[in-house]
C-alpha cells in the first residue's frame, strides 16, 4: 500500500501559523516610486522577477521583493499558509523598507496575494498588475494542484518536475528547447523546487479573492497568457472583468512569460506604470 496521502498535508489542523521573517530583496531608489511583488506558488522573487527587477530600478523605480515562506531565502512555514497573513507580511516589509505607497506586481498565486493586499490596506496601494492569475481555482486548476500536491507528499521528484514544466510552459516553446535545456528543466533533484512548494500550492487550492474585486479602485491591469495550460486565461479575463475600469491586454505565451516572452511582458508592465504615473 503506497504511504502516500494527498489531504495529509491539508488534513493540519486550523489554526493561526505564525509566518517566519520573509528574506526579501530591496533595490532601486528610496525615493522613487515604491513597487512591491507577489511571486507565484512554487516559484521565488528570482525565479519570476529576476529580470524585471533591475528593468524597474533603471526606470528609477524603488522595489520591494519578498520570498513566501520556503521560497528563497524565507524558512519554510510551520504550518498552512493563510492568504490574509500573506498579503499583511508583505505589506510589512515594504513598511520595514520606507515604502509609504506602492503598486503591486502579482504574478500567479501572487495575483490573489496583491488584491487581498489592496483590500487591507487601501490606503497603501496605487496600483495592481497581475499577470497570469486567479480568483479562485476552478475544477482543472484543482485537478493540477491535487497532482502537485500528491507528488510532493510521495517525493517523486521526476514526476513532480515533469508536472511543472508540462505546466509551465506552452508546447511550442516546450518542444523548442534544446536537449540541454530540456534536461535541466526536468532535473529531478529535490533541492530545486522551493522547501515550501507543498504549502504554496495547498493555498493556492483554497484561496478565493471573488468578493475583493469590485471593491478595487486604484488603476489595474491583467494580463492573460493565453497558451497557459495551469490557468487558463479565462481566469484572467475574470478578474479584469470584475475588478472595476481594469485594463486588459494578452500575451501569447505559457505561465511564464518572463521565460517566453520577457521582452513583451515587460513592455506592458513598463507602459502601464508610465501611463499612470506609478
Amino acid at each position: 500500500m503506497s504511504h502516500c496521502n494527498l489531504f495529509r498535508m491539508t488534513q493540519i489542523p486550523a489554526f493561526a501559523t505564525t509566518l517566519p521573517k520573509l528574506s526579501t530583496t530591496v533595490a532601486g531608489d528610496p525615493a522613487g516610486p515604491g513597487i512591491l511583488l507577489a511571486h507565484g506558488a512554487t516559484g521565488s522573487v528570482e525565479g519570476n522577477y529576476g529580470d524585471l527587477i533591475p528593468s524597474l530600478t533603471a526606470t528609477g523605480h524603488h522595489v520591494v521583493a519578498p520570498d513566501y515562506p520556503g521560497s528563497g531565502n524565507t524558512p519554510r512555514a510551520t504550518g498552512p499558509l493563510e492568504l490574509d497573513a500573506l498579503a499583511d507580511a508583505l505589506v510589512a516589509e515594504a513598511t520595514e523598507a520606507g515604502m509609504d505607497t506602492f503598486t503591486l506586481i502579482g504574478y500567479s498565486m501572487g495575483t490573489a496575494v496583491s488584491v487581498r493586499a489592496a483590500a487591507r490596506h487601501p490606503e497603501r496601494v496605487r496600483g495592481l498588475l497581475l499577470t497570469a492569475g486567479l480568483a479562485k481555482a476552478d475544477a482543472r486548476t484543482t485537478v493540477w494542484l491535487d497532482l502537485w500536491l500528491r507528488l510532493l507528499e510521495c517525493g517523486d521528484h521526476v514526476s513532480f518536475a515533469q508536472a511543472r514544466a508540462l505546466a509551465g510552459l506552452a508546447p511550442e516553446a516546450f518542444n523548442a528547447l534544446s536537449p540541454a535545456e530540456r534536461a535541466a528543466l526536468l532535473d529531478p533533484d529535490p533541492s530545486l523546487p522551493p522547501a515550501g512548494s507543498a504549502e504554496q500550492a495547498a493555498l493556492v487550492r483554497a484561496l478565493d479573492t471573488t468578493a475583493d474585486l469590485p471593491a478595487i479602485t486604484v488603476p489595474t491591469l491583467v494580463i492573460a497568457t493565453t497558451l497557459d495550460t495551469l490557468l487558463h486565461p479565462s481566469h484572467s479575463r475574470y478578474l479584469a472583468d470584475h475588478i472595476p475600469g481594469a485594463e486588459y491586454a494578452e500575451i501569447a505565451t505559457g505561465h511564464l512569460p518572463m521565460v517566453e516572452r520577457p521582452a513583451e511582458w515587460q513592455e506592458l508592465i513598463h507602459t502601464f506604470l508610465a501611463k499612470h504615473g506609478l
